[in-house]
């Protein structure tokens, strides 16, 4: 596996470098150069906010595609409940599950089903009181990435579950070798995703050293398909086995809302994610047990990956809810089962340090804040970079010249015009004198 792996990829011939992008992304991951925007790997979080903001759709997600479906003899499709928002008048889940096995899934295991459990084990550890307050959800990929690059002192404020999407993916394939006989391996579990940050997850995940999930479909390539076979099905088969609480977690405040707490905060947009990390991290949220972070407006059901428009969608899932009981997946008694549980703790990727020594770092400080002094501090990005400090940030690095601010240009070009102007005064006036000893000799 490579170091970095992104579902967010650049079209460098629809890009015009614009600069849209640039402003819009919560890690300085943008920049344009010779006319392109470039992505910096090691900072980008796929949170898929460039996507959604470029205008000549420049940016696009990786993902896998219905094809792959050939690869593997049992194929599972794992619904996130932001699918169940995308269809008008939905008031009963099996038509969309039964939707997906006509499509040429051999079963189907909804991912609200998992969440449900998720939900369960998250009260479990917080009433054992072992989790550090406020408890930050581990449910958007996005968020958990930022957290890791931006925010160090709130890795251990994450939960440490798996995700409702992995959890989904254990259980479906533990439940798929005992009704086929099949080894794991020739079973295929494929993920409807509403965001590019489930993809990177799959292929790159915290927490754990695998996933468990074989490929991640873009709802949007599954929708119109869907919608056909939704439309001209003769019978429809008894599969939806979650609820509410499960369903509810499309939308922002879903998750939350589950745990039955009434000390939590539900906050979606990833600038409104990051204001609300920075309040936790200098301790200006004190009195709360659980934050629910959303990189998408509204919830999954924002994502760039879904077909309808966030809102809609969010009308559409508080629709379907009250067809739906409470709940209809909860824990057995006794401990939380291991294939809930983080592997591995989450780390500070150390990706935005200016250096690992302290003493260069703190000299770079220094060199990044004269430099930034000769910038007009506009943030107009027409250098490249989203602010100036970032420019300058480059600048000391070695990735630009500061004459790449057209105001620091403006001023250099007018010192040499003016310096110049000077010499040839100086020029000027030394030809009279010398004129006038040459007149004065002949005399």
């Amino acid at each position: 596996m490579a170091e970095f792996y992104h579902s967010v990829t650049l079209n460098e011939e629809k890009c015009v470098g614009c600069t849209n992008c640039i402003k819009r992304c919560p890690t300085e991951a943008i920049r344009v150069r010779g006319g392109k925007a470039v992505i910096a790997s090691e900072r980008c979080i796929d949170c898929g906010e460039c996507i959604r903001i470029c205008p000549h759709h420049a940016k696009r997600a990786r993902h896998s595609h219905l094809s792959q479906l050939s690869d593997f003899t049992y194929t599972i499709a794992l619904p996130a409940p932001s699918l169940y928002g995308q269809f008008n008048n939905l008031d009963d889940i099996d038509y969309v599950l039964t939707g997906l096995k006509e499509m040429g899934f051999d079963d189907v295991f909804e991912v609200s089903r998992a969440a449900e459990l998720v939900s369960e084990a998250t009260r479990k550890l917080m009433d054992a009181g072992a989790l550090k307050r406020p408890v930050i959800s581990s449910a958007c990929p996005a968020v958990v990435r930022l957290i890791r690059v931006r925010f160090p002192d709130l890795c251990d404020h994450v939960l440490p579950l798996k995700s409702p999407m992995e959890t989904a993916a254990a259980m479906a394939k533990r439940d798929a070798v005992k009704k086929t006989g099949l080894p794991l391996e020739q079973i295929g579990c494929f993920f409807l995703t509403p965001c590019p940050a489930k993809v990177t997850d799959i292929e790159m995940p915290l927490g754990i050293e695998k996933s468990q999930v074989d490929g991640a479909i873009a709802i949007s390539e599954v929708f119109p398909e869907l919608s056909h076979k939704m439309d001209h099905l003769e019978k429809v088969e008894p599969l939806a086995n979650s609820g509410v609480i499960g369903v509810g977690w499309s939308t922002s405040g879903g998750e939350a809302a589950a745990l039955l707490n009434e000390k939590y905060l539900a906050a979606d947009g990833i600038e409104n994610v990051i204001r609300v990390l920075e309040e936790i991290e200098d301790e200006r949220i004190g009195d709360l047990d659980f934050i629910e972070l959303n990189a998408c407006s509204g919830g999954c059901v924002g994502g760039v990956l879904c077909v309808e428009n966030p809102y809609v969608a969010k009308a559409r899932i508080q629709r379907l809810r009250k067809y739906l009981p409470v709940s209809q997946n909860h824990l057995k008694g006794g401990p939380i089962p291991n294939v809930m549980e983080w592997e591995e703790p989450l780390e500070f990727s150390d990706v935005l340090t200016l250096s690992s020594n302290l003493k260069e770092a703190m000299e770079m400080m220094l060199q990044i804040d004269e430099i930034e002094k000769e910038f007009p501090g506009l943030d107009c990005g027409a250098c490249g970079a989203p602010t100036c400090r970032a420019f300058a940030e480059d600048v000391v690095k070695g990735i630009c010249k500061d004459t790449e601010c057209i105001f620091v240009y403006r001023n250099r070009m007018k010192k040499v015009a003016s310096t110049l102007s000077e010499l040839e005064e100086s020029m000027g006036r030394f030809s009279r004198e010398d004129a006038k000893e040459e007149k004065e000799e002949k005399k």
